[in-house]
């Protein structure tokens, strides 16, 4: 196949008008024309992930972060992301990422709330600062009601995860949740529409000391399972779904693994 027409497949699944203003997203290496016969689907470009893809022989990677988002003035190797373009250049590999429009249409919060992950119920779209009939984040009630702990627990054994972060009040040890909220990614800066939205319990990514005290003054209680712990279902997702459009490809899924670890 063409790379062209591997990107009108992702398109066809998540718009590129749908991605926010402030990033990057589309064919953002390599030429439309390119012959592709294996593809590497990945979370994100990091350089291992380049590498392994240069050593792979793959014709076309993609990803759901993009490894380019502020200008890039010079490509040659004393930059590590103008060192990763050259790789793929150097190797012929198309690169494309698929981000925030797959976040808000055909993809992320749809998944992690779905049937195989967190099997919310009753689901609805958490639609912030947009009129898009999906919207990112899903909000649904809970297969069965849950201290914030008993969440923790069912998050961390959905999304088969080795730890999450609670950040709870004392106060709240015991009290049940038969509702919550999710937003895949970094979703600290959503909380009051979530707490509006009717919403105590807030699953998500990227909190930290100072966001999780005010979120715990606010009376949330929230559950961190990192940016990577949520959002590495887009690579076997994606994988799948070429895997059904384009069956003469070769798929490769790359996952290197949490970028933290408790130790």
């Amino acid at each position: 196949m063409k790379c062209y027409e591997i990107v009108e497949c992702l398109e066809e699944l998540s718009p590129k008008h749908y991605a926010s203003d402030w990033d990057n997203v589309g064919l953002l290496v390599g030429r439309r024309e390119k012959e592709v016969t294996k593809i590497m689907v990945a979370l994100d470009a990091s350089c291992e992930v380049v590498k392994m893809a240069a050593d792979k022989g793959v014709d076309m990677l993609v990803t759901h972060h993009p490894m380019i988002f502020s200008s890039v003035k010079q490509i040659n190797e004393d930059n590590f992301t103008s060192e990763k373009i050259l790789t793929l250049a150097e190797n012929g590999i198309a690169y494309y990422a698929m981000h925030t429009n797959f976040d808000t249409v055909g993809g992320m919060g749809e998944l992690a709330a779905g049937p195989g992950y967190l099997d919310l119920k009753d689901c609805e779209p958490l639609i912030f600062e947009s009129d898009d009939t999906e919207g990112m984040g899903r909000g649904g009630r809970l297969p069965r009601p849950m201290t914030g702990r008993q969440a923790a627990e069912y998050v961390k054994e959905r999304f088969g995860l080795s730890f999450v972060m609670l950040y709870q009040s004392k106060t709240l040890e015991d009290k049940v949740f038969d509702k919550a909220a999710i937003l895949p990614g970094s979703g600290k800066g959503e909380i009051s529409e979530v707490k509006k939205l009717g919403y105590e319990l807030y699953i998500t990514g990227d909190y930290g000391h100072h966001p999780g005290i005010d979120a715990m003054d606010m009376g949330m209680t929230v559950i961190d399972a990192t940016h990577y712990g949520l959002e590495r279902i887009f690579t076997p997702f994606i994988a799948e779904y070429l895997k059904n459009k384009c069956e003469k490809l070769e798929v490769i899924e790359a996952d290197t693994g949490a970028p933290v670890r408790i130790i």
